[in-house]
């Protein structure tokens, strides 16, 4: 409830403040929006990069996990093989 009372103050304390600035409102926001263009571009055109360059490194366009991954992959095949045939070798006990 004390929420709910506190929300209620705020909001109507909010449109007040809207109501008495709202020419520096609007000045805030039309010096907030280019700013938030220019960032959200600049991430955008970082994560675009990104991407192509993850694709120029291999010509399938996908690229190696990690070096050496494939060891450890057949380090568990292995593994998932000798657990299958101890598994079975408990099911016929």
């Amino acid at each position: 409830m004390k929420t709910l009372i506190g929300g209620a103050i705020a909001a109507v304390i909010g449109v007040i403040g809207m109501a008495i600035w709202f020419k520096a409102f609007l000045q805030l926001l039309a010096g907030a929006i280019p700013g938030m263009l220019l960032l959200g571009g600049c991430l955008a055109l970082y994560l675009g990069f990104d991407e192509l360059k993850d694709t120029w490194q291999n010509e399938d366009g996908v690229a190696p996990a990690m070096p050496g991954a494939e060891d450890e992959v057949d380090k568990f095949k292995k593994e998932n093989e000798e657990l299958k045939k101890e598994i079975d070798a408990l099911k016929e006990k």
